[in-house]
């Protein structure tokens, strides 16, 4: 079936890209592994008790051929546009325009959340309680918005030795809680039964984003063609193995017990109270990769969709000034998460008060995208790999429910906002 052609959002990368697969690795594992090791696996053995590992499972099988969609549309499609760039070459720009709109601004709503999970960690280390999750909170907004605005090299350096550091970490955490595993906190296993498994993969969803973030960096590798489909490859082993090894453990070890933190219960039970700051430590450092990594893409899809038009000028306006990194971009999301961070403090929410939102969001551009990949990709493996993704990405977005409206609507605003400045002319 022949593509409908369209004008894709402009990449604003630099010339010829920058990034090595080592550095690309790092940037993708740190966005997919993300902050959802930390306090997920608690929070999905709550939903659905020893069956989690179902979920989990279940959502590892998927994002075989997610990833391999995303890897295959990156390579055939670099550059800052990404799920967007896909969709406006398979369905036009209107489609393009709404799923960018939706992305870009489910960023700064989830960034809150992500540093949330560590903020947890820190405040149940040093104390301060709910004033402390604020605080770091907006602190790890504010160090990842500084390291972006140094360039991608810069936050790619970094981003290397803090994933080399984290995976190190959980594997000694998974090694070290092995021997303390009670095949009596695995009965009974469907605690909550089929639909607590439901729940835990929809609460899941967070914990398997990033392949479609990471799309919106393509343009800045060396060479896409090759390198994203490696990167994608390395980071697809070493997700899989701490994934399952935490969540095993997790409940294995912690049952019933495992709380909001179950990192430092695990370290803490393998090695004894002085962990505990080191688990702080990890969770800081996942939380700062992930964001990171959501940042840089971001900016660079927000910079795309300007470029286009398909934003306020402003935003891509510093792009073609010799510059790799779209500042304002970067200013406006980084604001933006801040301004939510704020907004959840006045009224009292907790930080992850977004979650079903952002993951709502997350759900429905992956289907976007893989609806696309099967128009775009040719037969064979990778037509097979865009189907499958499809048809799962499809449930997810059922598993998620109303939220997913949120990110509809946020799309609808878009698409209108762009017509009515088509209207009244430049």
């Amino acid at each position: 079936m022949k593509a409908p052609t369209a004008t894709p959002p402009v990449a604003p990368t630099a010339r010829g890209g920058s990034l090595t697969v080592l550095q690309g690795t790092a940037l993708t594992l740190a966005a997919v592994l993300g902050t959802g090791v930390i306090s997920l696996p608690g929070l999905a053995a709550d939903a659905a008790g020893p069956a989690s590992l179902l979920a989990w499972g279940a959502l590892l099988l998927v994002s075989v051929p997610l990833a391999a969609t995303f890897a295959a549309l990156g390579a055939r499609h670099p550059g800052g546009g990404g799920v967007s760039t896909y969709v406006g070459v398979a369905f036009g720009t209107r489609a393009a325009t709404m799923v960018g709109w939706a992305f870009f601004l489910a960023i700064p709503i989830g960034a809150p959340v992500a540093a949330g999970f560590a903020a947890s960690y820190v405040a149940d280390a040093a104390g301060g309680g709910r004033a402390t999750e604020v605080g770091v909170t907006a602190g790890v907004i504010l160090v990842v918005a500084v390291m972006n605005w140094m360039g991608i090299q810069v936050s790619a350096r970094v981003q290397l030795g803090i994933a080399g550091t984290i995976a190190t970490l959980l594997l000694v955490a998974i090694l070290a809680s092995l021997p303390r595993v009670d095949p009596a906190n695995l009965t009974p296993f469907l605690t909550h039964g089929w639909s607590g498994v439901g729940a835990a993969a929809a609460l899941l969803v967070w914990a398997f984003a990033g392949w479609e973030i990471v799309s919106s960096l393509s343009g800045e590798y060396r060479d896409p063609a090759r390198d994203i489909g490696r990167a994608t490859a390395v980071t697809l082993g070493v997700v899989t193995v701490l994934y399952l090894g935490i969540a095993f453990v997790t409940v294995a070890v912690l049952g019933g017990g495992a709380g909001r933190a179950p990192l430092a219960d695990l370290l803490v039970g393998a090695f004894g109270d002085w962990a505990r700051p080191l688990t702080t430590a990890v969770a800081v450092l996942l939380t700062v990769g992930a964001v990171n990594s959501f940042f840089a893409g971001a900016s660079r899809l927000g910079a795309a969709l300007a470029l286009t038009g398909a934003m306020p000028h402003w935003l891509g306006a510093d792009v073609g000034s010799g510059r790799a990194t779209p500042r304002h971009a970067l200013l406006v999301v980084a604001g933006l998460a801040l301004l939510v961070t704020a907004g959840e403090a006045a009224l009292g929410l907790p930080t992850d008060a977004t979650l079903l939102m952002t993951t709502g969001t997350f759900a429905l551009v992956y289907v976007a995208g893989t609806a696309a990949a099967v128009r775009l990709l040719p037969g064979g493996w990778p037509r097979l790999a865009a189907v499958v993704s499809f048809v799962a990405s499809a449930a997810l977005v059922v598993l998620t429910g109303l939220p997913v409206l949120i990110p509809l609507a946020t799309g609808l605003a878009g698409l209108c906002w762009t017509l009515r400045r088509k209207r009244r002319g430049p």
